[in-house]
């Protein structure tokens, strides 16, 4: 991770809507992975246990979505710029997703260390974040945009036909959890070794659909580029229909990643991308979010090791006791989780503010 100091002019050429959208997403991530209470949690801020999608699940399909965009934003005018020299930019992108990969073991090295968990889990949120940032800077490298569309096809028609023909959709059951049983085994999230199985909702085959979510920000995010916004309303209305349509058939889940959820989650992204745009960079509103933008991964990677070294220690409970406890009392036990992850989520933006002021973005 290195630390950079960018002027004011440098970061012009950025879009804030995209800054903004990606640093929404990122708050909603500490909001969801740090409520005071975990018995105490309001439903919209949880998963859907299995079928289905919350709130919550459409927070990682956003910031895979915007992934895309920005490495449309990005890369698009200098792979027109660069004409046919694209090994230093594919150079450049894979070495960036190997940071991020590599960040991302670091930190479940870390709580696993201090957290004495009884195995080291290896994929997660980060790792494919990294994968999916390698392979969709590669495709907007060497495809043209009739060859992503067909890409964006075949990967949303071919994982789930894989899906479907890999027998019953069940958490156990499901071919996703049978591959990551047999590759990861207790590398996974979920390890049952009496029964060999195992349940890793950042699991192998289900990139395949984080894949297409970063495909359609890519496309999504060409579009913007170039200013053909009226096309954006277009997908979203058109991801959202057969997103709703394909549920019939095979469900919106989120630790699959079904090509269902895919087109509805991508939807919903791609209409935010579009009033966000809109808002932001053509009326001058607020840029709500832009300083966690703008330091996203390590706004990030900063909650997380906050969040373990709380827990090692000992602290988490006696400072939501002491900081929080009253709420319980007096409001109940879901405000005073929700209060907590507030605080936390506050806390957080207070640093990134701070960084933004001090025009220090750290860089992975």
């Amino acid at each position: 991770m290195s630390q950079t100091k960018t002027s004011r002019t440098a970061g012009a050429a950025r879009l804030a809507s995209v800054d903004a959208l990606r640093g929404l997403a990122v708050a909603a991530m500490l909001l969801v992975n740090n409520p005071g209470d975990w018995g105490h949690v309001y439903a919209p801020l949880q998963h859907a246990a299995w079928h289905g999608c919350t709130p919550t699940d459409l927070i990682f399909p956003f910031f895979l979505f915007i992934v895309g965009v920005s490495i449309a934003l990005n890369l698009g005018a200098r792979i027109e710029a660069a004409g046919a020299a694209k090994a230093p930019l594919a150079r450049g992108v894979l070495e960036r997703a190997l940071r991020i990969l590599l960040l991302g073991l670091a930190l479940h090295a870390l709580a696993w260390w201090l957290m004495d968990k009884p195995e080291f889990r290896l994929m997660g949120v980060l790792q494919r974040i990294s994968l999916c940032f390698a392979f969709t800077g590669l495709v907007a490298l060497y495809l043209r945009q009739r060859q992503q569309w067909l890409l964006l096809v075949a990967l949303l028609i071919g994982y789930a036909a894989l899906l479907l023909a890999g027998g019953p959709l069940s958490k156990e059951g499901n071919l996703a959890a049978r591959l990551d049983s047999a590759l990861l085994g207790p590398l996974a999230y979920e390890w049952n070794a009496a029964a060999g199985l195992a349940h890793e909702p950042e699991g192998l085959l289900s990139t395949l659909g984080a894949f297409a979510t970063c495909l359609l920000g890519l496309r999504a995010g060409d579009w913007l580029r170039r200013g053909l916004t009226a096309r954006l309303c277009v997908l979203s209305a058109a991801a959202l229909l057969l997103g709703y349509a394909a549920a019939f058939y095979l469900p919106w889940n989120k630790q699959l990643w079904t090509s269902s959820f895919v087109l509805w989650t991508g939807g919903w992204a791609c209409l935010a991308l579009l009033l966000s745009h809109h808002f932001v960079d053509r009326r001058g509103w607020p840029a709500l979010g832009r300083a966690f933008g703008v330091n996203a991964i390590a706004a990030y990677a900063g909650a997380w090791t906050l969040t373990v070294l709380l827990e090692c220690l000992g602290w988490m409970a006696p400072v939501y006791a002491l900081g929080f406890g009253w709420i319980a009392r007096t409001l109940g036990p879901f405000e005073a989780s929700l209060a907590f992850a507030l605080a936390f989520v506050l806390l957080w933006a207070l640093v990134v503010a701070l960084l933004d002021r001090q025009r220090i973005y750290i860089k992975v």
